[in-house]
Formats: C-alpha cells, sequence, structure tokens
C-alpha cells in the first residue's frame, strides 16, 4: 500500500487516538485545578498545578494501606492461577481423549458465562461457608480467571513435542517433575502474559470485591475509589486527583509490559 493510500488511514487513526486520550488529558488537567477552575474552563490548562489536591486525596484515600490491599489480592491470586491453570492445561493437552477434550471445551465455554448470571448464588454459597473475606476473593478470583489461562496455556503446550516428556520419564522423573522442571520453564512467555492479564483484571476490578470484602480496612483501590468519589463528587478536583493516583500504578505495568501482552497472546492463539 502506497503511501497516499495510507494517509487517510493515519488520519483516522490519529484521530481515534485523540479521542481515545481525551478523558485522560481532562482527568489529569483538571486534578491539578481549583473547583472554581474545573467549572469555569474544563479544557484549559490550570493557572498554577495545585499539588494540594493529591495531598489530600492521597490522605483520604489511606493509599497506602488500599494500595497495600490490593497488592496482596492480586499477586496471590496471580499466583495461584498461574499454578492451577499450567498443571490444568498441561493436563489437558497431554491427556488425549473425549474426556480431555470435552473439559477443554467447557473451560472454553465457561469464558462467555457473564459474571451478573451467577453473582447472587455465588455470594449466597459462600456467605454460608463464611468465606467473604480475602481468602474466599482469591478462590473466587481463581474460578473465573482459570478458563482464559488454561486456554492460553493449553494452546502453547500443544507445540511442546510429547517426547521431552518420554525422555524426562525414562531420565527417572515423575509427572510432576517433568511438568515444574522441564515443561514449566518453557512457558515462560505465556505466564508473563497470563499474569499481566489477570494483574490488569484483578486490579481494576470493583464488582466482585464489594460484594467479598467491603469491611473498613480491607478495601481494594477501585472499592475504596468508589467511596471516595461518591464522598467528594461535588469536589470535582479532589475526585479527580483521587481518580489518578488510584489507576497510575496499572498504566506503569501496563506500559512496561504490553510488548509481553501481545507476543503471548498471538503465541497462545495460534500454536
Amino acid at each position: 500500500m502506497g503511501r497516499k493510500k495510507r494517509f487517510p488511514l493515519e488520519i483516522l487513526g490519529i484521530i481515534l487516538a485523540l479521542l481515545w486520550l481525551s478523558p485522560f488529558y481532562l482527568m489529569i488537567v483538571n486534578s491539578f485545578k481549583t473547583k472554581k477552575e474545573i467549572f469555569s474552563d474544563t479544557l484549559r490548562l490550570p493557572e498554577t498545578f495545585n499539588l494540594e489536591n493529591y495531598r489530600t486525596a492521597f490522605e483520604q484515600l489511606d493509599f497506602m494501606k488500599t494500595f497495600f490491599n490490593s497488592i496482596l489480592i492480586t499477586v496471590i491470586s496471580v499466583a495461584v492461577i498461574i499454578f492451577f491453570s499450567s498443571m490444568a492445561a498441561y493436563a489437558l493437552s497431554r491427556a488425549k481423549g473425549k474426556v480431555s477434550t470435552v473439559l477443554f471445551f467447557v473451560f472454553v465455554a465457561a469464558m462467555l458465562v457473564p459474571f451478573q448470571s451467577v453473582m447472587i448464588p455465588l455470594i449466597s454459597i459462600f456467605g454460608q461457608a463464611e468465606m467473604l473475606n480475602r481468602a474466599g476473593l482469591i478462590f473466587m478470583y481463581l474460578g473465573f480467571g482459570s478458563s482464559l489461562s488454561i486456554f492460553l496455556y493449553h494452546g502453547t503446550l500443544n507445540s511442546i513435542p510429547k517426547s521431552l516428556d518420554e525422555a524426562a520419564i525414562i531420565d527417572g522423573a515423575n509427572k510432576f517433575q517433568v511438568f515444574w522442571y522441564i515443561i514449566f520453564p518453557m512457558l515462560k512467555p505465556i505466564t508473563v502474559t497470563v499474569a499481566i492479564l489477570n494483574t490488569i483484571w484483578i486490579w481494576n476490578d470493583y464488582l466482585l470485591p464489594s460484594l467479598v470484602v467491603n469491611q473498613e480496612g480491607m478495601q481494594t483501590i477501585p472499592l475504596k475509589m468508589f467511596f471516595f468519589f461518591g464522598e467528594y463528587t461535588k469536589q470535582w478536583h479532589l475526585a479527580l486527583a483521587g481518580l489518578t493516583i488510584a489507576i497510575l500504578p496499572v498504566i506503569i505495568f501496563y506500559f512496561f509490559a504490553q510488548r509481553q501482552i501481545i507476543k503471548g497472546v498471538s503465541e497462545g492463539a495460534v500454536k
């Protein structure tokens, strides 16, 4: 395609990029303004960059404790998802047969089930089991995150020859040793992708934590941000500063990891 033919597509791409970035521009620019400046002109740059908004939002969000809660839940949940999903995908990819094929398609079909359809019975069951806490939340994340993770791992495992397993077993290794010391290190690219995708999802999730761990002192960043935004609805300068603080960690994480996301997803889907 020549330069002239690409030019309209490039212009369209720039316009779409500006439209996509416009909410971030409004959020960041207005987070430095006073309330009066926001209502007088939303689009204009602030006269002075007011960092007091961020200091107040940081204190009101109790950011360090809330940040620790999000880190704790996210790290443990992602580690559990990787551990169990990789082993499940390994078992399904090596045990060729009707049962393993059906189980794999059940996991794939589970990705299409909306959370809202199982929300009420799930919370009811976990409430009766007295698991509406962090452990219960992590267990739920394992259930909801396994389907996509198994799908990605399964695609990569199909490209790894079974002869590696057989050679290791002949050398005296058991099934778990074959997986953990030989197969799992070869899954590093897709493991990074699974970790990134689940980290972004769990870090930004509001609905599930709001149903499970909404006790004071155990709230995650999205949950705390919801209450903070509700409290400061009319004080947009504080609300937008708090929102910027809340999304900053995951944006930084995504920019450092975006290459691995694209690489891992393409490998897992194509192989």
